[in-house]
């Protein structure tokens, strides 16, 4: 049974930084590509960043390049999402997912994604 587990997300005021953490276990994670997504209340979950598994190909949303660095260490299974210059608008919680195949046709799309994690919140405070 493939588990995804978040942790690291809590309130941060404006221009600050958080580092989310991500642990995968069932699944050879090494393997596969590996994602982020956020939802805010009463919006749609929406792609946040992508990496593919050696961590050699990174993919953002237009909204947090530059501010969210996504990486991962697949001796310890994990994947990251450090967030920086955080905004009021960066409030969400986030998911982890992992996708049904290694190498995802979308990496953005929800559909790619079977597995997710329970969720992290982060809020922003301006």
């Amino acid at each position: 049974q493939v588990q995804v587990v978040e942790s690291g997300g809590g309130l941060v005021q404006a221009g600050g930084s958080l580092r989310l953490s991500c642990i995968v276990s069932g699944r050879t994670f090494s393997r596969y590509a590996m994602a982020w997504f956020c939802q805010a209340p009463g919006k749609e979950r929406e792609f946040v960043a992508a990496i593919g598994y050696s961590g050699s190909n990174t993919y953002y949303a237009d909204s947090v390049k530059g501010r969210f660095t996504i990486s991962r260490d697949n001796t310890k299974n994990t994947v990251y999402l450090q967030m920086n210059s955080l905004k009021p608008e960066d409030t969400a919680v986030y998911y982890c997912a992992t996708p049904f195949r290694p190498t995802p046709s979308s990496y953005s799309t929800r559909d790619s994604y079977d597995v997710w994690g329970q969720g992290t919140q982060v809020t922003v405070s301006s």
